[in-house]
């Protein structure tokens, strides 16, 4: 549904966010190379508010040049990313290969992701452009899925990009055009997408979309597999008295924080991941085939989510008490429960004993986040917050597990390394820093990289 136009003169927030990556100066005192990037910017916003009735002063966009001298610049980042309706990112090698970029992208998703939770309905608000031409497969995840049609701002804007249309007097009318459209469809987005602002992200703590290579290895593109199982009843078999509302047909649709959320906590967390260029994999904790063998090399990370509620099965408790009692730290555990159902609150202590009387190891073990994370989350934010450093922490549990085998020949000195389809996706796992515990702990003798 379109914006009225009361609407949009009530919201003065920025139409887009122009997300961009900074080009060095080609030798001392040349010009400044970013100088074509800020006058796109300004014909953008010219564009923008000839097709708002934005009053005068309103920002209609922003980019990082607006920041002003002395003003706190990863808070005006984060407070810009938590209410712009837009995020523009301008595709170019450059781009997907900036760790500032990728978190731009990402803080960014997560207001789609959370305005999904709570009204079940997509909100497909970014709307890239090509400064430079990227090839397909040379695109990080989270750009590939995007459904856009770049052909549609001209034939030669797909060819050669803003940078070259505006660089090139011969297509000057080429450039006008495609900047028209892309202006058109950024208030076109704002209009019906509908994203509202949220809680500002620290955006230093924020991780990349896109993920940060280690040195001298190669940067992965597609998608890294992870699976994430959920330990919960369905509503034909909760516990007595519990309320059914919170579960569904499968142990997948189990929702935690309804009602604030509409969508099972399965498919937040899978959007989520999906966000740090991961490709996830549900499962049921109570279906999975899987034996619970620790002496197998882990094929992937896992996380595993816990309904509270599931102990009272003592079935599925002696499960996961064995699961407790096997040494699968590239598993991480995380128990979301929603502070504002009453049912769990009053129950409270009673749960938190027997999740600790069936997971003492996990939730005394591993990074602070990841012992947060196991001993519960009571809020969809709290959950959004820490899942990328519970996701890091199992990555990396992961690479320090999966079976290596040494090169061929065995006369060579080489260091063992992962071969097979997961090793390309997993050459990049370590990107996200940690928010709580920078130090590794030093009670966890299985956590000691940082």
């Amino acid at each position: 549904m379109h914006a009225s136009s009361q609407q949009r003169a009530a919201d003065h927030r920025p139409y887009f966010f122009l997300s961009y990556a900074h080009t060095p100066r080609y030798g001392p005192g040349g010009p400044d190379p970013d100088m074509w990037v800020e006058r796109l910017f300004r014909d953008l916003c010219g564009h923008v508010m000839a097709m708002t009735d934005l009053p005068a002063g309103a920002p209609a966009g922003f980019m990082d040049r607006e920041i002003r001298s002395g003003e706190g610049w990863s808070e005006r980042l984060g407070e810009v990313l938590a209410t712009c309706r837009v995020f523009v990112p301008l595709f170019s090698p450059r781009y997907f290969a900036s760790e500032m970029c990728g978190k731009e992208w990402y803080a960014f998703a997560q207001r789609a992701i959370y305005h999904q939770a709570k009204s079940n309905r997509p909100a497909e608000a970014i709307v890239p452009a090509l400064w430079v031409p990227v090839p397909p497969q040379q695109l990080p995840g989270p750009a590939e899925r995007l459904q856009f049609n770049h052909r549609a701002f001209g034939d030669r804007y797909v060819t050669d990009g803003l940078y070259g249309l505006i660089k090139l007097r011969l297509f000057a009318e080429e450039y006008e055009r495609a900047v028209y459209e892309l202006a058109k469809r950024i208030v076109s987005v704002a209009d019906t997408a509908g994203v509202g602002p949220s809680r500002p992200l620290d955006y230093r703590q924020a991780p990349s979309a896109f993920g940060t290579p280690r040195p001298s290895e190669p940067r992965s593109t597609g998608p890294r597999p992870i699976k994430v199982t959920i330990a919960a009843p369905t509503r034909h078999d909760v516990p007595n008295g519990r309320d059914p509302a919170y579960y569904g047909d499968m142990p997948q649709d189990w929702n935690p924080y309804h009602p604030e959320s509409a969508r099972p906590i399965a498919y937040i967390a899978q959007d989520l991941v999906r966000s740090l260029n991961y490709q996830a994999t549900i499962t049921s904790f109570d279906h999975d085939a899987a034996p619970l063998d620790a002496k197998q090399p882990p094929t992937q990370p896992e996380l595993l989510l816990i309904d509270r509620w599931a102990l009272e099965d003592e079935e599925r408790c002696a499960r996961l008490a064995a699961f407790d009692a096997e040494h699968r730290p590239w598993v991480s555990v995380v128990v979301p429960w929603n502070r504002d159902d009453h049912q769990s609150r009053a129950a409270d202590a009673e749960l938190t004993a027997r999740l600790e009387a069936t997971l003492p190891t996990k939730l005394s073990q591993g990074r602070a986040a990841c012992r947060a994370a196991a001993r519960g989350l009571p809020s969809m934010e709290a959950f959004g917050q820490i899942l990328p450093q519970v996701v890091e922490a199992a990555a990396q549990q992961y690479l320090r597990h999966a079976q290596v085998y040494p090169p061929a020949g065995g006369s060579h000195t080489e260091r063992p390394r992962l071969r097979g389809p997961m090793a390309a996706e997993y050459a990049t796992t370590q990107f996200i820093p940690d928010m709580l515990d920078r130090a590794p702990d030093a009670e966890d003798p299985d956590d000691s990289q940082s």
